[in-house]
């Protein structure tokens, strides 16, 4: 399977896709204006503790307080180590317990580890924490909606080939490494070389590796975690002490694997960038980096811009005429399937099937790219025969496999509705990238202002060897048009300044929120 990582940076916006086989599976934007949270370490404050719901609220200087479950505050380092060594079994348990999420967003391996041991909840969560108290935190969910940010004390590090967990010693292996041998090899290797009182995931990028390049990392991530200590001792309350890495370097970390073929970035100094982390961390990848400089911008090239556009319609057509309609809501996201345009060709039945078994493909593609979570409900067309709903039961968990956040898929009811969940990490891209409808006073999503912005900036660069040296005329929403002259000011000049042109922005009164031209007027 051919795997590509393509990167889009702008100095307003970076833009990474995982493309596999010709079709994006994974999308992540990262605004310079609106960077992610996930994965910072804060010293923060609690400021009430709720005993009914065993939680806490700490303030770490966001706009809301963070949420801290009672699982997510950590016993002393003693109890901590056999509490896990006991919720890991010998067996197959422990193989559960070690796998390890390597998206962009990592998920707490030690959280679902004491998951598995509901009795370390016996100290409840007024007897660990009081108000006023000063703690050290990492994000482990960024604000989704009108949710605050989930946090928690189980500190996690991560890093090219290890991830280091200061609050617990135990050394484990990603699953994804399904070798026993190299497993076993792996983990003695890190066992042996660790100091006590630590622990470390080893990853899958590990495979293969040699003692001295782990020693190297472990080295760097104990001294990481050393300054963020000294940091914290000194820092105000509430405040960050360490920031995660940027979009493009996370790309790189955890995304860039063996298995992918090529990075390819558009920015000359972001590319530079990529090579030194990567010539620090994994040399034997450099040749695959390469820097993209054609005429037409890359995620054209690609055809990437097309389905980012398709990942935000609420109707996806399939390619035999049927179509998908997926709508979110606050509490769960509903997809419906239908025929459409598909009349089949024998019986009822077998064209349902079909379009069922088509639509299960698409839908699970639409889920990772689109990164919904939560409850999901799929509506798909009744069919008569039991076979029938097992095979698409069946079709649509093997089509998940790919994805790795967990995922959980209850069997067809009579209804024809299937409900599975998907975890949510960060907030969805159409979330992302739209805003509600001023329009219709919130029933629907529109591009925001933002958005639009970009995009226009986005067909300058598309359009430079037509526009250079032009006087360039925008017409656009006054809104659209005020925010260019305000919050993206910078952003246009710019694009101006490569252009060698001069751009003026219009507002027309008339015009929809996502409604704009670009005309030349005369040359300079």
């Amino acid at each position: 399977m051919s795997i590509e990582l393509i990167i889009n940076a702008n100095s307003y916006e970076t833009r990474v896709a995982l493309v596999e086989n010709g079709q994006i599976a994974e999308l992540h934007v990262e605004r310079n204006s609106d960077r992610g949270i996930g994965s910072n370490i804060y010293k923060g404050r609690v400021v009430r503790v709720l005993p009914g719901m065993q939680a806490a609220f700490v303030d770490i200087a966001l706009e809301k307080a963070a949420f801290l479950y009672v699982n997510d505050v950590h016993h002393p380092l003693e109890d901590l180590e056999q509490l896990f060594l006991d919720s890991c079994g010998n067996g197959h348990e422990q193989d559960e317990a070690e796998e390890l999420n390597e998206s962009l967003v990592l998920d707490e391996e030690i959280k679902e580890v004491l998951d598995l041991h509901p009795e370390h909840c016996d100290v409840p969560i007024e007897d660990r924490l009081q108000e006023g108290q000063d703690i050290l935190v990492q994000v482990a969910k960024e604000p989704i909606g009108h949710k605050g940010a989930r946090i928690t004390t189980h500190i996690t590090l991560p890093g090219r080939h290890l991830v280091l967990m200061p609050m617990m010693d135990h050394v484990g292996v990603s699953r994804r490494i399904d070798n026993e041998k190299e497993r076993k090899r792996l983990r003695e290797l890190t066992c042996a070389i660790k100091p006590p009182h630590c622990g470390f995931i080893v990853r899958t990028a590990a495979e293969g590796e040699e003692a001295e390049k782990l020693q190297a990392e472990m080295d760097f991530l104990l001294k990481l975690w050393q300054n963020i200590q000294r940091r914290a001792e000194h820092a105000p309350v509430p405040s960050l002490v360490y920031q995660e890495l940027d979009i493009t370097l996370r790309a790189v970390r955890d995304l860039f694997t063996k298995e992918v073929d090529r990075l390819i970035i558009d920015s000359e100094s972001e590319y530079r960038k990529v090579l030194n982390f990567i010539e620090t961390f994994t040399p034997s990848l450099q040749s695959a980096v390469e820097l993209y400089e054609g005429d037409e911008p890359v995620f054209d090239a690609y055809g990437i811009e097309m389905e980012i556009q398709r990942a935000l319609s609420k109707k996806i057509w399939l390619k035999s005429g049927g179509y998908i309609v997926i709508e979110m809501t606050e509490a769960l996201t509903a997809i419906d399937v239908n025929t459409g345009r598909y009349v089949g060709k024998r019986n009822l039945e077998e064209t349902i099937l079909k379009t069922n078994l088509e639509a299960v493909k698409e839908i699970a593609c639409q889920l990772r790219l689109r990164n919904m979570g939560g409850i999901i409900i799929i509506d798909f067309i009744d069919m008569e025969k039991e076979s029938n709903r097992e095979k698409v039961f069946n079709a649509l968990k093997d089509a998940m496999r790919k994805d790795k956040s967990k995922t959980n898929i209850l069997r067809m009811s009579d209804l024809g509705l299937i409900e599975m969940t998907r975890k949510r990490t960060k907030e969805s891209i159409g979330r992302v990238l739209c805003e509600p409808c001023f329009y219709c006073d919130g029933e629907a999503y529109l591009k925001s202002k933002q958005t639009v912005c970009y995009e226009i900036l986005r067909e300058l660069e598309r359009e430079r060897k037509e526009l250079f040296g032009q006087n360039i005329m925008i017409l656009a929403h006054p809104e659209v048009a005020a925010r260019f002259c305000d919050e993206e000011r910078v952003y246009l000049e710019q694009v101006e300044e490569r252009l060698h042109a001069r751009i003026l922005v219009k507002g027309e009164a008339n015009f929809h929120l996502e409604q704009y031209e670009i005309t030349v007027t005369d040359k300079r």
